[in-house]
Formats: structure tokens, C-alpha cells, sequence
């Protein structure tokens, strides 16, 4: 059974850090795309970043990129997120995804190319 557990949420003042976790188990994504998304209450579900299953792509939404930064262990099974300079609207449940398989001409920005699905972590930053 594929699991996919996130960790390091929590509560930090607005420009702190933190840094998620996801361990992947059950099965090796090495050759998959693996990616966070949020969900803000209220809000739908939105992309984050993503990564590559040769982490030599990555991928950022443009209200993170130069603050986030999506990293993979070797094995590939699992991915990290570090989050700088940390602002209230990045305040959601953060959501690890990871893809069974990987398509060269998908985009790994929308959710449904996701097959995995943590259970998401809780980040609040306050002001």
C-alpha cells in the first residue's frame, strides 16, 4: 500500500522558515514526479512545485518561486520543501502528491496528474 506522509508543518511568524517533509512508501517513485500543492480555507487546492523524477527539473508557482525551494533525496522517494521568508498568505494545509509514472508532455502543475496523496500538513504563518 502507497503511503505518503508529510511533516514539518507548524506555526511560524511571517518571514520564518520551515521545511516539509514527505516519505514515500509502499513503492519507489525515483522515476516519478512527486510536488506540493495548499489548500487555504476556504480556497481550492493550488499548485506549488514539483519536481522531476531526475530532480533536473523544477517547477514553482509564481507566488513562491525565490522563496521556496523543492528538493528529492537520491532514491527519490523523498521530497522536501524549504520555505523561506514566509508570509500569512502562505498559510494552508500543504499537501505532498506523487505521480505513478511519468509523461514528458504533462504538465505536473495540475493536480489530477497525481496519483498519491498525503494526508497534508498544517502551515500557519502570522503576522
Amino acid at each position: 500500500q502507497v503511503q505518503l506522509v508529510e511533516s514539518g508543518g507548524g506555526l511560524v511568524q511571517a518571514g520564518g522558515s520551515l521545511r516539509l517533509s514527505c516519505a514515500a512508501s509502499g513503492r519507489t517513485f525515483g522515476r516519478s514526479p512527486m510536488g506540493w500543492f495548499r489548500q487555504a480555507s476556504g480556497k481550492e487546492r493550488e499548485f506549488v512545485s514539483t519536481i522531476t523524477w531526475s530532480g533536473g527539473s523544477t517547477y514553482y508557482a509564481d507566488s513562491v518561486k525565490g522563496r521556496f525551494t523543492i528538493s528529492r533525496d537520491n532514491a527519490g522517494s523523498t521530497v522536501y520543501l524549504q520555505m523561506n521568508s514566509l508570509k500569512p498568505d502562505d498559510t494552508a494545509v500543504y499537501y505532498c502528491a506523487a505521480a505513478r509514472g511519468y509523461s514528458g508532455s504533462y504538465d505536473y502543475r495540475y493536480d489530477y496528474r497525481y496519483d498519491y496523496w498525503g494526508q497534508g500538513t498544517q502551515v500557519t504563518v502570522s503576522s
